[in-house]
């Protein structure tokens, strides 16, 4: 199966916990990656204005990718899922931070372009609403119902004739 990990704002100023780094790192390390780094533009997303906070307006994603798209806000963009289209994938493995409100939002993004959203769930942490994501779980669930684990891509990998 033609698949990628798409890794949603895995970056410092999310503070993600060493487990998930460590993780991701290993998952893509066997198998073609993207990650979502989100930055703060005021002018692109109102977070300030709106919810008096913002994310950092310079960061980097601490998970190497082979190619990393810059955000603005919650949910992609047409960039990125351009860029997915064009590799002609089965599945888009989504990986991250925020089970409820980013990865989510990468979900809808790519369940609306007919990609085949799959999330990793034990590689991701829910928004401060609920850190052991099982909210977001259960919403990735009731509206795209696939999920996986990382022990189950791996060993999907390791199966002969899989590149």
């Amino acid at each position: 199966m033609r698949q990628v990990l798409l890794i949603v704002d895995v970056q410092s100023t999310f503070s993600p916990p060493e487990w998930l780094v460590d993780g991701l790192r290993l998952l893509s390390a066997n198998i073609p990656t993207i990650a979502s780094v989100e930055l703060h533009d005021e002018r692109v997303t109102p977070f300030e204005r709106q919810l008096g906070w913002h994310p950092a307006a310079q960061d980097e994603s601490l998970i190497e990718a082979d190619r990393v798209f810059i955000k603005h806000g919650y949910g992609p963009g047409k960039e990125m899922i351009e860029y997915l289209r064009g590799l002609g994938v089965e599945r888009v493995l989504v990986s991250g931070l925020q089970t409820d409100t980013c990865v989510l939002a990468a979900g809808f993004a790519l369940f609306d372009a007919g990609l085949m959203p799959t999330l990793v769930t034990d590689m991701t942490v829910g928004s401060s609403l609920d850190r052991s994501a099982k909210m977001g779980i259960a919403l990735w669930e009731h509206h795209f119902r696939q999920v996986t684990t990382s022990a189950e891509v791996l060993a999907e990998l390791a199966q002969p004739g899989n590149p």
